[in-house]
């Protein structure tokens, strides 16, 4: 029976430029792995006959020798989370100053996933950045003897990492709510997994006993928009006047659930998020967030990784703490009296003035006419000016 495809397409091997060229394939393989040892004009014309028959080299095959591919692993957790695409640029510009490819792997959040994928690039790379993995502690220690290993939002003993200070980061978020005068703070919590998410609760607990204010924890939540308007619901059910989220994709979709249900951000609830990823400052209001430098992270982490693939000997291991700084928008105000209770989507709403905003609206802000009822009825917040505070 005949192949529908036709014969498969053969690309040139050595051995058909050596036959062009008019010598070894040994000495083909020289001028590309070891150019000084073969006459210059006899590289030269192998190189130009290769160019022209369209051979490249495999520099899979060629690395077998001496395990020197040029290649790193980035493995990060979920793609298509903002957070990690300034961490993705950082790591690709430390790498290619360096001479080095960086292969990203996306493991969309799971432990099983990463894995796998691990398994499939380890013999393929020289080393790798694990960002914010969720695998357990004992695997990534494991895969570590196998590969120069960093770990980037995550400290792990005996394994190098590159972490932002998260709890420089929630004491000055928790700071700020308290100077608007809030005195109940919920935390949108993220993956059990997640080390950050851990350092967090722990930073804003100690914050809460400090300064005196109420602090607890809003259950565990996908680190995702949708994740966000789940937290909304929990909120609902036990309110606070200001909510430090674990990071913005949760912000946003908490700002979305609460303006679904009625609720005014920063009027009745201020919102903080976390990573000041890019689009942060899009939505409405535009979020107050704990900025990590997340280029440098990236950057930080690939410089780190180079370091490893030199040392040949045991060496102490630490981890490089990058600062993190409170940017301050127009999520966050002085706390505001609550107008009504907040209706889920698709339940009876209470009345509202005439040309108010629905409740059922999706977006994160309300209409001018909202602004405007809210205003007679309750004095309006006082929004802090947009400033860093490192």
């Amino acid at each position: 029976m005949p192949d529908d495809q036709g014969p498969q397409r053969r690309g040139p091997t050595i051995y058909d430029v050596a036959r062009e060229c008019g010598v070894a394939p040994s000495t083909v393989s020289r001028a590309f792995s070891r150019p000084g040892r073969v006459n210059a004009e006899t590289a030269a014309r192998i190189r130009a006959v290769a160019e022209s028959m369209g051979y490249r080299a495999n520099p899979l095959a060629r690395a077998l020798p001496t395990g020197r591919t040029a290649l790193l692993a980035l493995v990060v957790s979920d793609v298509t989370n903002p957070f990690f695409f300034e961490i993705i640029r950082g790591a690709e510009q430390a790498a290619t100053a360096a001479g080095y490819t960086v292969l990203v792997s996306d493991v969309q959040e799971s432990a099983q996933a990463e894995r796998q994928a691990l398994d499939r690039v380890l013999p393929l790379v020289e080393g790798v950045v694990l960002a914010t993995s969720r695998m357990s502690d004992s695997t990534i220690r494991v895969m570590a003897k196998q590969r120069p290993t960093v770990m980037l939002n995550r400290v792990l003993t005996e394994v190098p990492s590159v972490v932002t200070d998260n709890s420089r980061g929630m004491r000055r978020a928790v700071e700020h709510l308290g100077e608007l005068g809030h005195h109940t703070v919920a935390y949108a919590a993220g993956p059990e997994a997640s080390w950050a998410d851990g350092m967090r609760w722990r930073s804003m607990r100690e914050a809460g006993y400090e300064l005196e204010l109420k602090v607890r924890r809003l259950g565990r939540f996908e680190p995702t928009v949708r994740g966000g308007l789940d937290a909304a619901q929990a909120l609902a059910e036990a309110p606070a006047t200001a909510v430090v989220c674990y990071n913005d994709l949760v912000a946003i979709g908490l700002m979305r659930g609460l303006a679904s249900m009625g609720a005014r951000v920063p009027a009745e609830v201020s919102v903080v998020g976390f990573d000041n990823i890019f689009g942060s400052d899009f939505c409405s209001p535009p979020l107050t967030t704990v900025a990590a430098p997340l280029r440098a992270l990236g950057s930080h982490a690939v410089r780190a990784l180079l370091r490893e693939l030199g040392h040949t000997t045991p060496h102490a291991v630490r981890a490089t703490v990058l600062p993190a700084q409170l940017v301050v928008r127009g999520s966050t105000a002085t706390p505001g009296r609550r107008r009504h209770a907040w209706t889920q989507p698709g339940a009876a709403a209470p009345a509202q003035a005439s040309g108010s905003a629905s409740a059922s609206t999706a977006t994160a802000f309300p209409s001018a006419s909202a602004s405007a009822s809210a205003s007679s009825s309750s004095p309006a917040p006082a929004r802090a000016a947009p400033v860093r505070h490192g």
